[in-house]
């Protein structure tokens, strides 16, 4: 009894909401645009107001969230300047991994992203969408994540996140941007410690990206007891 009290009281934490409208919206299921009702999401979550609010601050910081006087909160509409801004530093910081990478920085544990390439793989045969879309952002924040630079990996892990918030908005339902076929590319390049060819991989993958970006805006619509269900309050 005591233990459902306390997953109770751990899922209505602003840290533990926020992860849950985070999930929501990098798996596309809370499109760009989405009002999110104070009132509905203390319904949904189980949570006192307060909460609610210290959770739509937390991804407001991390640009997932627009925090409007007098309208509330929305799920962030990028605009086209900022998915060139956000591409344009994704080239930065993705082509400084490769070459790390490329030095001797995490090349001997390449091939875990080997499991995570398979795995993006299968979720697109069996057209499990949201975890495809999710796991082609961890290749790269993956790859990051072996040269053992923190600062590096929170920069690319709040880029990736805001890849796939602008995916959400322009990208064609049911697509990813990202193909798992450009990353099986890439990391045959730095397995072979290629750095040359993984980086022109790197950046062509990252150009082809942005560029199939489509001007489709979502729906901002949504219904938010269906997206969490009626007893997301109580779930970790």
């Amino acid at each position: 009894m005591s233990e459902n009290i306390a997953a109770a009281s751990a899922g209505t934490k602003p840290e533990v909401i926020a992860e849950r409208i985070r999930a929501a919206i990098l798996e596309h299921r809370l499109s760009p645009g989405t009002k999110l009702t104070e009132a509905q999401l203390c319904e949904v979550f189980g949570a006192k107001r307060g909460a609610i609010r210290q959770a739509l601050a937390l991804l407001a910081t991390d640009h997932l969230v627009d925090l409007e006087p007098n309208r509330g909160a929305f799920v962030a509409s990028p605009s086209l300047q900022e998915v060139h801004e956000v591409f344009e530093m994704r080239r930065i910081v993705e082509l400084a991994v490769v070459e790390k990478i490329c030095t001797g920085h995490g090349a001997r544990r390449l091939k875990g992203i080997s499991g995570t390439i398979g795995r993006e793989r299968k979720a697109f045969e069996t057209r499990d969408f949201p975890a495809w879309i999710r796991l082609s952002g961890e290749f790269h924040t993956e790859l990051a994540s072996l040269t053992g630079n923190t600062v590096l990996c929170d920069c690319l892990n709040g880029l990736v996140a805001r890849s796939t918030l602008i995916s959400a908005l322009y990208e064609s339902l049911g697509r990813s941007p990202c193909s798992f076929e450009d990353h099986e590319a890439i990391l045959v390049a730095l397995d072979a410690g290629n750095a040359t060819e993984a980086a022109a991989l790197m950046s062509r993958h990252l150009q082809s990206v942005e560029l199939k970006m489509l001007d489709r805006p979502a729906n901002s619509a949504a219904d938010l007891h269906e997206i969490f269900g009626a007893r997301a309050g109580r779930h970790v």
